[in-house]
């Protein structure tokens, strides 16, 4: 089936060229700006933020922008697009074949998973077999119950989620007959999922053969990436820039959390890089638990400075015995 060619580059603002940093740099800002639970039109910002997180999903990954770069730069953004032959072999696909009763190929095709129709027929996972069901001993083979294969497909599920959890429409468009229909579940996404994680839908998988159990639907978590934050299990991190006073001196200093802001010491002397531990306000665990905001100090320099500071500089220069290279 034909989808729409989505031009990441163009989605970012960036070009082909374009180096890590200035797309993580153009990410962050896009990201911040279209955030819903900052932007006033919560739906559009919405929609413009899973498209810029699906860009950034596929850019700043090495080998999912290799084989982006491969479909070459001839497509025109929003024109109709089909895969070329053997890419879907060869990237994993989002085609989900299966046959029917009757032995007939059909295809398995999500919706409201937060991705794209064009990221997940390149980059979306595929079917993954299941097991057969059956009675024992030596009956006809057409008297086997056959339990129908399970389907697997990606979420993308923001922080925000992870955090509070949430309730998600998933469609699968699967054969009925000679025409396609569309089934939509209701996905609970619990507080405190992780990356990787499977959520199982039980028996919307493809259905049994022979009065065989249906297979499972198992959607994984995609974290969607965040503007401030970076994922590492339950802990969120956050890179804090310090002015060089405030490292030297100490200071006290507001940073964002998912549920607000806190307030943080910084101690005298702290390096860049170093890591401060705000305990239990990072992403929810099983049992009651959180995870921690780690907070990394990275020091700040002015780029430009009054000459009255430059005078403070130079004296700070001559009566200063620090030398970071001794």
């Amino acid at each position: 089936m034909p989808v729409q060619y989505k031009d990441y580059y163009e989605i970012l603002g960036v070009p082909r060229s374009a180096s890590d940093t200035e797309i993580k740099k153009a990410f962050r800002k896009l990201a911040r700006e279209y955030h819903p639970d900052v932007a006033k039109d919560k739906k559009r910002a919405e929609e413009k933020f899973k498209e810029i997180n699906e860009a950034y999903e596929v850019l700043s990954d090495p080998a999912k922008r290799k084989k982006y770069d491969e479909l070459g730069a001839n497509w025109k953004s929003g024109a109709e697009f089909r895969p070329p032959p053997g890419w879907e072999s060869f990237s994993g696909g989002r085609t989900f074949h299966g046959r029917d009763a009757g032995g007939q190929e059909f295809e398995f095709q999500f919706g409201g998973t937060g991705f794209s129709d064009f990221f997940e027929q390149l980059f979306g996972s595929r079917m993954r077999g299941g097991g057969f069901g059956s009675r024992g001993g030596f009956a006809e083979e057409e008297d086997l119950a056959e339990r129908g294969r399970d389907i697997e497909g990606d979420i993308m599920v923001t922080l925000e989620e992870a955090m509070r959890g949430s309730v998600r429409s998933v469609s699968v468009r699967r054969p009925a007959g000679r025409s396609v229909k569309t089934e939509t579940y209701q996905v609970r996404i619990p507080p405190g999922v992780t990356e990787g994680q499977r959520l199982r839908v039980a028996g919307r998988g493809e259905a049994g053969s022979s009065g065989g159990e249906a297979g499972d639907l198992y959607l994984r978590v995609r974290l969607a990436r965040h503007p401030e934050f970076e994922v590492a299990g339950h802990d969120l991190i956050y890179e804090a820039e310090l002015a060089p006073w405030e490292a030297v001196l100490g200071a006290e200093i507001s940073v964002p959390a998912l549920d607000g802001r806190v307030n943080i010491r910084i101690p005298a002397g702290t390096q860049s890089g170093q890591k401060l531990r705000v305990r239990g306000r990072g992403l929810p665990a099983r049992g009651g638990a959180r995870g921690d905001l780690i907070v990394v100090a990275q020091l700040a320099v002015p780029a430009r400075i009054s000459d009255a500071e430059k005078k403070l500089w130079e004296q700070l220069a001559k009566e200063s015995r620090f030398n970071p290279r001794s």
